[in-house]
């Protein structure tokens, strides 16, 4: 069985810093990749505020950040994570066919974007379609835009994408608006937007680009709307099967719950980005890796408290 010091489940910003800075301190490193290596990083159009790049697409900045913790040693396994153990502070990985050990573990696997779940949508993902209002919404600039959604999310996304976008049409299921009032307000004042209450997208139509979405109720006696982009923003799902398996405390929202050094509730494990609460509903690719930084630092020091060679004594056991 292969021992490490230390194993990342989850490729994005938060897992890919975290692996950088874990080999600068010379811990033996292993990020584990799902089948979308990247993150939600990667699937952004374009990034605009990452310090050091004024723009640039996201999958890019992402292979970027995974070249360079390469570069500096770190192993990389690509599946899904099936089981995991902790015995006495010695957790058993295993990785479609393989199984590993490590000392320490940072769970980096982020959240899921819920999505509306209709054909065409996951093919035009970062071509008219995002998730991400902050990461994508200067790419519309003078655009027209869509945001599904009718809570606080989509209004605070309406709020930032309609400062760039030539008009905005906010789709929204219900009959009203929920969102915190300093939010709403601001909306209210908006004077290039359209909200549709009562309707859904039925249909995304595009071939290379979003080209229109299908309404489920007509606007002008036409359900067919012509869009630049269409934001979703219906929610996001913790990936948090792991930290339960590991009785790993959660907050009432389902988010690993951590201190400011990405300590979770059980020792020797961390946590860091999109599946953290370390900060609040702020979530954006510095934080993430800010985070991934700070959960490697707290990891090399619970290595180095608890010995070089703790897991040795229970590998035979695993063999």
């Amino acid at each position: 069985m292969i021992i490490y010091d230390l194993i990342i489940v989850g490729g994005g910003a938060a897992g890919l810093s975290a692996g950088i800075y874990s080999a600068r301190y010379k811990l033996k490193t292993l990020i584990v990749q799902g089948d979308e290596p990247g993150g939600d990083t990667a699937i952004a159009a374009l990034v605009e505020n990452y310090p050091g790049f004024e723009s640039i697409d996201g999958f890019e900045l992402t292979q970027k950040m995974e070249n360079h913790a390469k570069n500096t040693g770190v192993e990389f396994a690509q599946g899904e994570v099936s089981i995991v153990q902790n015995q006495s502070h010695c957790f058993i990985l295993k990785i479609g066919e393989n199984t590993y050990q490590s000392k320490t573990i940072i769970l980096a696997n982020g959240s899921e974007r819920r999505r509306l779940g209709l054909s065409n949508e996951k093919e035009l993902v970062g071509k008219g379609v995002a998730y991400c209002t902050t990461c994508d919404s200067p790419v519309f600039k003078d655009k027209i835009v869509g945001i599904v959604g009718g809570g606080d999310a989509s209004i605070k996304g309406a709020n930032l994408a309609a400062s760039y976008a030539k008009h905005l049409y906010l789709i929204a299921k219900g009959d009203s608006l929920i969102a915190e009032p300093v939010n709403l307000a601001r909306f209210n004042e908006l004077k290039n937007t359209t909200v549709l209450y009562g309707t859904e997208v039925k249909e995304i139509v595009g071939k290379d680009r979003l080209e229109k979405v299908i309404l489920s109720k007509a606007i002008n006696g036409n359900v067919d709307l012509k869009l630049d982009g269409l934001f979703i923003e219906i929610g996001a799902m913790p990936n948090n099967n792991l930290a339960k398996d590991l009785g790993v405390k959660l907050d009432e929202r389902g988010y690993i719950d951590v201190d400011k050094f990405m300590q979770t509730s059980v020792d020797g494990i961390f946590a860091a980005g999109d599946i953290s609460n370390a900060s609040g509903y702020f979530k954006q690719t510095i934080m993430a890796a800010a985070q991934g930084a700070m959960a490697a630092t707290s990891a090399y020091k619970d290595v180095g408290i608890h010995g070089k060679n703790l897991c040795e004594l229970h590998a035979k056991a695993y063999e």
